[in-house]
């Protein structure tokens, strides 16, 4: 027999199949050779070596041991647990109740029932001869289809099966502004806002996520060089070469289309002059090079695929200060401050101050001896900064020059209480950026349906700072291929009358209902050591199933308990209404219950707008969003 390296190869050189099918036949391999689902009474897994010709076998069904009150034994036995009834019938129906089903019959299946237009009758036979290999070995002989338990093994690999398109397939060449883009706060930031160290590697991680917004702070450093810090903090600064020469390395694992780095500057005009030189001396022909000093529209991402670009204030927006309060600052440097702005907005007071993120966000400082700064810096700006002038309502107003504006969490929160329309139509051609309000030291991040509501393209979120409101960003931008950049609705792209114009606070009438089944899940006891959940049994998972959307949409959902079980079967069904499906995010969280607080066993977040119907499988993962090596859901999609 070949081995499994030599097979895979195989079919991924076969060219009569599609590339999406060569990757999920190829990955087959690596999850059946690892999979083990003990309550599905699977038959055991077995592989030959080239170097050694005995077969290994996966583990049966086992028993799990433990101690009630560390002292008394306890032992409980794996339970081989009947499939639920929905699976079993799709079997039957598309086997034509025979024992197995071919791979015509199951050609059927995929394409009737799981929307898989694009398979053939290849696809399947290769995709039988594939489980059949991985699950029997040697033995599969003259099988010539799936029984019951090898379909159900088959659902649960979701490279196939996945509830998301793997691939980019939305139109990518609109404007920038009709996009919701992955942005990142303060990327360069370890850990908390005030105390926590600068380095690249934050940077890393994000990019490697699919984060296409990177925020950098220029100040100046000793010797003229720049060092990237969260201004008047404890923080420790890092190289700003570091953080470019990693962008670099790094801007392009996940995702072609465009890196944009938002600076928060604080330089002279030498400096400017030094980063300038600096970024076109790492970046080279990644770069790009705006054609005009002011763009009448963004350009799509499409046409930005490789490029980075560069997002901040124009310098000759600069205007006259005292000095910069930080240790290295210069008297000869100016504070492009915008409090007077903020002021007149009634700004709340804070806590704590920490660093630019208030009052000082997005600002430019530079020299006072020369309005006109740099113009090699200046000629590297895509994206222009805007400042608030005034009443909002003023900024707001489209001039035919489009810019980025940014407000904190608290302003939007305000803006969008006697604005919302006016915030709503500033969108469809600009671009907003929402990020933290200053007191959270914590790096704790918000709501981000508070920007996504009215149109705002850039909420920027604290990578680093783990939580439900991350999960939630992490999400919303698995849509699209995950590629960081996810079309915003028609609604908040085209222009309306006044009165006509999207508001969340409005009632709305229902658009579609999902239908959410949630079978079973397995995986537990693979990743997780046989007392993680409790010292005296196995866990008693429960699984929560949660719309998060516009507030009319939002409902929370739970199963019941499945006790003393590593490979639960829930088999419930839930409907949720939708008014703004095109917003709606399907947040799904799984515990164990115990008699005090809840022990967590993995979460992930889906759009709904791109749910695929069907049988759907999909890994779990940790606080931190880190994926689980094996525990996987298995879940049934509608819409009506």
């Amino acid at each position: 027999m070949q081995s499994h390296k030599q097979e895979k190869v195989d079919i991924v050189r076969g060219h009569r199949y599609s590339p999406s099918i060569s990757k999920a036949l190829s990955s087959l391999t690596c999850f059946f050779r690892f999979a083990s689902f003990p309550g599905l009474s699977s038959k055991p897994i077995m592989e030959k070596k080239q170097s050694d010709t005995k077969k290994k076998m996966a583990p049966k069904l086992g028993t799990y041991k433990y101690k009630w009150l560390n002292i008394i034994p306890r032992k409980f036995k794996a339970k081989e647990l009947d499939p639920p009834q929905d699976l079993k019938e799709a079997f039957f129906k598309f086997s034509g109740d025979r024992q197995y089903m071919s791979s015509d019959q199951l050609l059927r299946f995929l394409v009737e029932h799981q929307g898989e237009v694009d398979c053939t009758l290849s696809d399947s036979e290769q995709i039988i001869q594939k489980v059949l290999q991985l699950r029997n070995g040697d033995q599969c002989g003259e099988q010539q289809g799936l029984m019951l338990h090898e379909f159900i093994h088959f659902l649960f690999h979701d490279d196939w099966n996945a509830p998301l398109k793997s691939e980019v397939h939305q139109d990518m060449d609109g404007p920038l502004s009709h996009f919701f883009i992955y942005t990142g706060h303060n990327s360069y930031l370890t850990g908390n806002q005030l105390t926590s160290n600068s380095s690249h590697k934050p940077i890393k991680e994000a990019l490697e996520r699919g984060v296409r917004v990177i925020e950098l702070d220029l100040w100046p450093s000793a010797k003229d060089y720049i060092k990237v810090v969260h201004g008047r903090t404890l923080t420790t600064p890092v190289p700003l070469t570091k953080c470019l020469e990693c962008i670099k390395e790094y801007a392009f694992v996940k995702s072609d289309y465009p890196v944009i780095i938002t600076l928060e500057d604080h330089l002279t005009t030498d400096l400017q002059a030094k980063f300038a030189e600096v970024a076109t001396q790492i970046f080279g022909e990644v770069l790009f090079y705006p054609q005009t000093d002011c763009f009448t529209e963004f350009p799509s991402p499409e046409s930005l695929k490789r490029k980075i670009i560069l997002s901040t204030k124009p310098p000759k927006e600069c205007h006259r200060s005292d000095s910069i309060k930080d240790g290295s600052s210069s008297p000869d440097m100016q504070n492009g401050s915008e409090s007077s702005e903020d002021e007149s907005w009634g700004k709340e007071a804070l806590i704590s101050r920490n660093g630019s993120d208030e009052d000082q966000e997005d600002i430019n400082a530079c020299d006072h001896k020369s309005q006109e700064s740099a113009p090699e810096y200046k000629r590297l700006i895509t994206i222009h900064g805007g400042k608030l002038k005034g009443h909002l309502k003023d900024t707001l107003k489209c001039d035919g020059k489009v810019k980025r504006l940014s407000l904190s969490e608290q302003k939007l929160k305000k803006a969008c209480e006697s604005h919302g329309a006016d915030i709503v139509r500033f969108t469809q051609e600009n671009i907003l950026r929402i990020y933290p309000k200053g007191t959270r030291v914590q790096s704790t991040n918000f709501k981000p349906h508070k920007g996504w509501m009215y149109g705002a393209q850039m909420v920027a979120f604290n990578m680093q700072g783990h939580g439900k409101e991350l999960w939630l960003m992490q999400g919303m931008f698995r849509a699209n291929g995950g590629c960081g950049y996810v079309k915003k609705p028609e609604f908040l792209m085209e222009k309306q009358s006044h009165d006509e114009e999207f508001d969340p606070k409005r009632e709305l009438r229902l658009k579609k209902t999902l239908k959410v089944k949630v079978y079973m899940g397995d995986g537990w006891s693979s990743d997780f050591s046989p007392t993680h959940f409790d010292k005296a049994s196995p866990p008693d998972f429960y699984t929560k199933v949660q719309i998060v959307g516009v507030p009319a949409d939002s409902v929370k959902k739970r199963t019941k308990e499945i006790m003393d079980n590593w490979s639960p079967v829930w088999n419930q069904e839930f409907e949720f209404r939708l008014t703004v499906p095109e917003l709606a995010l399907l947040r799904i969280i799984v515990k164990d219950k115990d008699q005090g607080k809840d022990d967590f066993a993995g979460q992930t977040c889906l759009p709904v707008s791109e749910l695929r119907p069907g049988f759907r499988s999909f890994p779990l993962y940790d606080k931190k969003g880190k994926m689980y090596s094996s525990v996987r859901l298995l879940m049934q999609f509608k819409f009506d």
